[in-house]
């Protein structure tokens, strides 16, 4: 079998592994707050704030949308108390009527939401396209030069990303045709049902032997046919979203919402529904920081005196500067006192703007978790926006966390032959990581938690691990309210537990020591947090 097809299998099996959102495996439920590579949030709560009461913290959570009906959410949902539900009247004279949990930056009062978006390269290609298309460097003038470079890298990268998606809808194609060969002959061969033990021996078979070899790993998996098309199906989703949204220079879905993307004084767009068309990334993201503890079903959040506020303002594609900026300000006026951000994307075209509302949270005394992005790459050489560091500052944020995801395991295991059985090293293989721009890690890898329509699944990227921080710093809030968010975020850092061992280098080969992939060096560890807060508290 060819490595496609390996790769294939392997994560074929490794979705039946996750996608049953019900049964999970007991090593990886609550893991990340346990104790060795978790955050001994458990190992806190138990030996140092059973006795301790808190107060409520605010999270908003600028996301795709939150499930917040969710069974294991309940009772942990952001009420505007000030406005009446339903009522058509912005009561609170805040701007946006109706907002009783929070707002959404991607739909209409009409009930409308955007969900598929373009790139933002894509939106920049667009944008130049008129200006530059069909010339060339001699029919440019010097002050235009920056961005007609900038056309081209954006109009290379959107026409190669067309063409690659393309061809792997090509390829999945005549994939999905082999398999559909193999298991065919593999019915006329036996006649009726077999088994895996059945295909085993006829992969010694001449007439048969091949068609056994493509399909045993998957029968032994217990796939037929029709899962196999069910899961290539997602693969052929995925393409197809790429071509029709993001790389579709067609594509203008902001006239639902009916703003100008680009002028940052007209406020007054979106609607009151916070769940949105697809609350899977946003509902678990919540979890992680707020389902209920101790309540014996799906998973434990990090805090437990914690309300989430729901600001719908990522699509299935980038979202917009705007609508980010838009988001942060909505938090801070609305009394959050930390933010999660698990997004990014490459290009910024509105830097300013969106640096302005960090600042004004930041003035504000609201702490910023950000993801640092899902590429196995060096941020300050690949940058993820929003950053915790523009070319145009001169001083660094003080109220911004930038976190990369760790995992359950202290020691990297290559996969076999068929690429299976393998696991990442104590930093994941997709983490984005820098010394000095990445400020710490958290568990991000096999996270259980909760999704829409009272379910959990387990997942992963380092938009699990910014809620972990946001869950731990709202803990610490929570219990230690005299604290301030910048020196909460202090504590953060001066407590992670140092790591001193190799792991494999994000999105390369070769060994690094893991402290090396952050400027703390370590991993965020709730009881080490708990204990330093608890004696800077004493002495205020």
């Amino acid at each position: 079998m060819n490595r496609t097809g390996k790769i294939l299998i392997a994560s074929l099996l490794l979705a039946s592994y996750t996608v049953g959102a019900q049964d999970v495996d007991k090593k990886i439920l609550n893991w990340y707050n346990g104790a060795k590579y978790g955050m001994s949030t458990d190992k806190a709560y138990a030996k140092l704030l059973a006795d301790k009461k808190s107060e409520t913290v605010v999270v908003a959570v600028i996301d795709s949308g939150v499930d917040i009906e969710h069974e294991d959410l309940k009772g942990s949902i952001w009420v505007n108390k000030e406005e009446i539900a339903g009522n058509g009247i912005d009561d609170d004279n805040n701007g946006y009527i109706d907002d009783v949990n929070g707002w959404s930056f991607l739909g209409n009062p009409d009930g409308e939401n955007i969900n598929d978006t373009q790139l933002e390269v894509t939106r920049l290609y667009k944008k130049y396209d008129d200006k530059f298309k069909g010339k060339s460097l001699a029919d440019i003038s010097d002050d235009e030069k920056e961005e007609y470079e900038l056309y081209k890298k954006c109009r290379d990268e959107v026409e190669g990303s067309i063409s690659s998606a393309n061809a792997s809808i090509a390829n999945y194609t005549q994939m999905q045709k082999g398999f559909e060969e193999a298991f065919s002959a593999m019915d006329k061969h036996f006649g009726g049902p077999y088994t895996a033990k059945d295909v085993k021996k006829a992969k010694k078979d001449p007439a048969v032997g091949p068609y056994a070899e493509k399909v045993y790993p998957l029968v032994k998996a217990g796939f037929t046919m029709e899962m196999l098309k069910g899961q290539l199906q997602g693969a052929f989703d995925h393409f197809n979203s790429q071509l029709n949204s993001h790389y579709n220079l067609e594509l203008n879905e902001r006239v639902i919402v009916g703003d100008d993307p680009s002028d940052f004084s007209d406020v007054n767009y979106g609607s009151n529904e916070v769940e949105g068309p697809d609350a899977f990334h946003g509902t678990h993201v919540a979890g992680i920081i707020a389902a209920t503890r101790g309540n014996g079903i799906g998973s434990d959040g990090v805090a437990d005196n914690v309300l989430i506020m729901s600001v719908r303002a990522v699509p299935n594609g980038d979202e917009r500067d705007k609508d980010v900026a838009l988001a942060i300000r909505y938090a801070v006026d609305n009394g959050a006192q930390i933010i999660n951000g698990s997004f990014g994307k490459a290009y910024s075209p509105y830097q300013d703007e969106v640096i302005a509302a960090i600042r004004y949270a930041e003035s504000k005394g609201v702490l910023i978790c950000h993801a640092a992005g899902n590429s196995g790459m060096d941020i300050a050489l690949n940058p993820n926006f929003p950053s915790p560091k523009y070319p145009s500052m001169t001083k660094e944020f003080s109220n911004w966390i930038e976190v990369g995801a760790s995992t359950r395991y202290k020691k990297y295991k290559a996969p076999n032959k068929k690429g299976m059985g393998g696991n990442n090293g104590l930093a994941a293989s997709f983490s984005n990581y820098n010394k000095e721009m990445v400020d710490v890690f958290a568990p991000g890898l096999e996270i259980y938690a909760t999704i829409p329509d009272n379910m959990y699944q387990a997942i992963q990227g380092t938009s699990m691990a910014s809620p972990m921080v946001a869950g731990v710093a709202a803990l610490l809030k929570s219990y230690f309210p005299k604290l301030t968010m910048f020196e909460i975020r202090d504590i953060i850092f001066e407590s992670v537990q140092v790591v001193e061992r190799e792991t494999p280098k994000p999105g390369e080969k070769g060994q690094v020591p893991f402290s090396s992939l952050s400027n703390t060096g370590g991993i965020v560890n709730v009881y080490n947090a708990v204990v330093m807060a608890e004696a800077k508290s004493a002495g205020k």
